[in-house]
């Protein structure tokens, strides 16, 4: 069945309203969930990835097999980690497992925020609103900036000796 064709301006708009009704009545997003009842994402930040599993539960959050304040002692990026929590007003209410490989504490840190804040949103949409208006599901894409020919580093040139 082919599309009618328009040829006027009026029929333009009379086209451009019906596919607004029909994105109006499409479907509201599907919760993604596993057989275990588990939501899956994968956060990025730097050079860190990270898999983030999580699940109804406690709120007990487990990375690379080891527990959230041993993982990350610095109370700063545990702060970082419960962000999205707090922000979906979900505290200990799920069970976190993560694994993250690269870059330093710091980018493992925002990668495993990033994961849980697309988690959190696949397994409940309702809470998108909010994780998104607090920028936690877009990746931020900074890195580090690669060091070029002729200079010492990225930027910074060999130091200059007139005699």
């Amino acid at each position: 069945m082919m599309a009618e064709e328009i040829k006027t301006l009026d029929g333009l708009e009379a086209a451009v309203s019906d596919a607004g009704v029909l994105a109006a009545e499409a479907a509201p997003r599907e919760p993604v969930r596993d057989d275990l009842g588990r939501s899956y994402a994968t956060g990025k930040r730097k050079d860190a990835v990270a898999r983030v599993w999580i699940k109804p539960g406690s709120g007990k959050v487990s990375v690379n097999g080891r527990e959230i304040n041993v993982y990350f002692a610095r109370p700063v990026l545990q702060m970082i980690l419960r962000q999205p929590f707090t922000v979906a007003g979900v505290e200990d209410q799920f069970d976190v497992v993560a694994t993250v490989k690269g870059g330093g504490l710091s980018g493992q840190a925002g990668a495993v925020k990033h994961g849980i804040s697309k988690a959190l949103q696949l397994y409940d949409p309702s809470l998108r609103g909010a994780l998104k208006a607090a920028g936690f599901l877009t990746r931020d894409s900074r890195v580090v900036e690669r060091k070029k020919y002729g200079k010492r580093k990225a930027r910074r040139s060999f130091q200059f000796s007139k005699r």
